[in-house]
């Protein structure tokens, strides 16, 4: 099992997938990117091929990596993706390969999709999915969230807003459910069970082999 090895303690840990859901606005993007950053190279961000444009400040391969629609395409055809879905006009996917020989070696990776994404993944990769949705504390809050960015027209709000109840909906098809009523109780919830799952006894690769030595 020497190509499953991570050192986790004294055992080897198969890798996995932490998806983050919510409604635009409920939180996380700035959960996503402070776990990112207090977990270093032991958790890295999924990143997506895309046929949106690219925004100022992006780079490509680092945010997303961009391409056209028949390129996107392409890559459907050829089983490239492990989920894939079109947002606000424009079509979302997760590389297979790269993202499958990380988990061998135990690599943790972290998502920022929707329902329909995390149910992809899920029917592809269930035992290394864990799923994870952030609700608002209130649809009040919500709509003040976004209208506080300042970046949004009144009618893309409430196109996000009409987005956000309908990805609400699908809060039970998620193992956890974090009500973000206060950023930093959030976080701290969310990578408490980031730290439980990494436990879970069918991602300890390497305690068959421990229990049977022991056992000896």
């Amino acid at each position: 099992m020497a190509d499953t090895i991570i050192e986790s303690g004294t055992l080897a840990r198969r890798g996995l997938m932490f998806i983050l859901s919510s409604p635009s606005g409920a939180g996380k993007t700035t959960i996503a990117h402070r776990l990112l950053k207090e977990e270093g190279a032991a958790l890295r961000m999924s990143v997506s091929v895309t046929t949106r444009p690219m925004r100022p400040g992006e780079v490509d391969g680092v945010d997303y990596v961009f391409t056209d629609r028949p390129g996107f395409e392409r890559m459907v055809e050829e089983d490239a993706f492990l989920e894939y879905a079109e947002v606000f006009g424009h079509w979302y996917g997760t590389p297979r390969a790269e993202i499958r020989a990380g988990l061998k070696v135990g690599q943790d990776y972290i998502f920022d999709i929707d329902w329909q994404g995390t149910q992809q993944l899920y029917q592809r990769a269930q035992g290394d999915v864990v799923r994870v949705f952030l609700l608002p504390p209130s649809i009040e809050a919500l709509e003040q969230r976004l209208r506080s960015r300042a970046t949004d027209s009144d009618e893309v709000i409430e196109s996000r807003m009409a987005r956000a109840k309908s990805e609400i909906s699908h809060w039970d098809a998620y193992d956890y459910v974090v009500i973000n009523d206060d950023i930093e109780t959030c976080f701290r919830k969310v990578k408490m069970i980031l730290e439980a799952e990494r436990l879970r006894r069918l991602r300890q690769v390497g305690l068959i082999d421990f229990a049977r030595q022991l056992m000896r």
